[in-house]
């Protein structure tokens, strides 16, 4: 009986599908999808109009083939592509997929975007007082500078032009009055990510990422969607670096180690901490085998202390040249005077203390010693041109090469015809004089004017000394003798 109502009301097999399928549907086919949840699944097929997709439930998604176009008209995606997009409809026949909902809309079709924080396709056509203008399904909404992004918005103009996914905050006055925010959608994708992350991920493991953003105090890596850790500058490795971009450059692929994990109180945001440092291999395991005392090598001035200049001569190894050790030729006071960071200077190693990790370098020995070969450049009453240092009371200092400096004596000016014509000289004065005496272990040089007069030896006007007689009397003796001799 039932048989034959069933073939009067002209029933078949397909009614009795469908109805088995609007049970599914009714019993949880879509598996508690619900619009507005966003689907991550595989491509099952493509056809002419439509692209089925693998939802995980009893039912497929349907998405628009159009929606997976590139700007050019190509297909993004092929069979067995996984692709994220979101529920905006469900019925018996499958479950409707959609990047963001676009096009020419209703209100109804907006406020149902609303009600299922389904995102909305919308692009940037200006800046306005506070925010940006949003052209969302031909019409006008407004996004508030805040809510562009989910980061702190310095420069507006790079927003403009550009297209992205909104969700719908307000709604009012008919869709007169539409307030969107992109901020909302990105830290709903974030705090997706972020729990999926400290699903797999703890303090301690290596990770992989790509440097997304660089900033005075170091360099942001996406470790995936919508997750980013933080580099400080002194984490990107053992080299001093004054900027991230020393070290790194925006796109570029790098490892590290996860060494903080802490969720902000309000917003729920990750903080992860990392350093590229940690997995680098340390360099003083190998200053012994690349180093020894007595080499001269090239380094870059990295610090400035009063007491002298730390040289990095190797990644991640300093050695510290004291302000005694900067020069041979120069009077140094303080280091500033001789070097500036970022500078290249040659050096020598002094020494090297591997337990306390300290290298003692030297940048006037790598430029020697002006005074070991003073003896052979110079002899006594040769004639040198040389620059007046300093004139003092007791003499004139006068230069005669980088780090050679002799001095011309008061004394000896005071014998000069040029005295007058010496008195009247001041420093970076040039003037011609004479070697004197050199004493090169004493670093000393005398100078002279070349026509000084010599001074006779005073002895040479002392009476000369006669002869004592046998009898050992002196003149006074003799000149006694002498009156005896006459009486006589």
């Amino acid at each position: 009986m039932s048989e034959d109502i069933k073939n009067t009301n002209g029933q078949g097999e397909g009614e009795e599908s469908f109805a088995e399928l609007f049970e599914q549907y009714s019993d949880g086919g879509s598996d508690n999808l619900n619009v507005g949840d966003k689907v991550s699944g595989a491509v099952i097929s493509i056809g002419e109009t439509t692209i089925f997709v693998d939802t995980g439930s009893k039912l497929d998604g349907i998405v628009e083939r159009e929606e997976l176009l590139d700007d050019e008209g190509n297909l993004t995606v092929a069979e067995g592509d996984t692709v994220e997009l979101y529920v905006v409809g469900i019925d018996s026949g499958g479950i409707k997929l959609s990047r963001a909902l676009s096009g020419i809309g209703g209100l109804k079709m907006l406020e149902e975007a609303k009600a299922g924080n389904l995102p909305v396709q919308g692009t940037v056509s200006g800046t306005c007082k506070g925010g940006f203008n949003v052209t969302v399904m031909q019409r006008r909404a407004f996004c508030p500078i805040s809510q562009i992004d989910n980061r702190f918005v310095e420069n507006t103009e790079p927003y403009v032009g550009q297209s992205f996914e909104f969700l719908i905050t307000k709604l009012e006055q008919n869709g007169r009055n539409i307030v969107v925010s992109r901020r909302a959608l990105l830290e709903r994708e974030t705090q997706a990510a972020s729990e999926a992350f400290l699903k797999e991920v703890s303090v301690g493991d290596k990770v992989e990422g790509t440097v997304s953003k660089l900033a005075p105090f170091g360099a942001f890596v996406e470790l995936r969607p919508g997750v980013e850790g933080l580099v400080h500058i002194s984490a990107l490795g053992y080299s001093r670096v004054q900027h991230p971009e020393e070290a790194v450059s925006v796109g570029q692929k790098v490892q590290a180690k996860v060494i903080g994990i802490e969720t902000h109180e309000k917003s729920g945001n990750l903080k992860i901490s990392l350093s590229m440092k940690e997995l680098a291999q340390d360099p003083w395991d190998t200053v012994a085998a690349t180093f020894s005392e007595g080499d001269k090598v090239t380094g870059r001035v990295v610090r400035l202390a009063d007491f002298g200049a730390f040289v990095e001569i190797a990644p991640g190894i300093d050695g510290l040249v004291h302000v005694s050790e900067m020069s041979y030729t120069k009077r140094v006071h303080k280091p500033s005077d001789m070097v500036a960071e970022g500078d290249t200077v040659s050096v020598q190693i002094k020494s090297i203390d591997l337990d306390n990790r300290r290298i003692s370098l030297s940048m006037k020995d790598a430029e020697g010693d002006p005074w070991l070969d003073v003896a052979d450049k110079y002899q006594s009453g040769q004639v040198v041109d040389g620059t007046v240092e300093k004139v003092e009371q007791f003499g004139i200092f006068i230069n005669l090469e980088p780090g050679i400096t002799g001095l011309l004596p008061k004394s000896v000016l005071a014998r000069s015809e040029k005295a007058k014509e010496f008195d009247k000289l001041k420093s970076g004065d040039t003037v011609a004089v004479t070697i004197g005496q050199i004493k090169a272990q004493e670093r000393k040089i005398s100078l002279g004017t070349g026509d000084e007069k010599e001074v006779e030896d005073w002895r040479q006007f002392q009476p000369k000394k006669q002869a004592a007689p046998s009898g050992g009397f002196g003149s006074l003796g003799d000149m006694l003798q002498k009156a005896m001799n006459k009486k006589k």
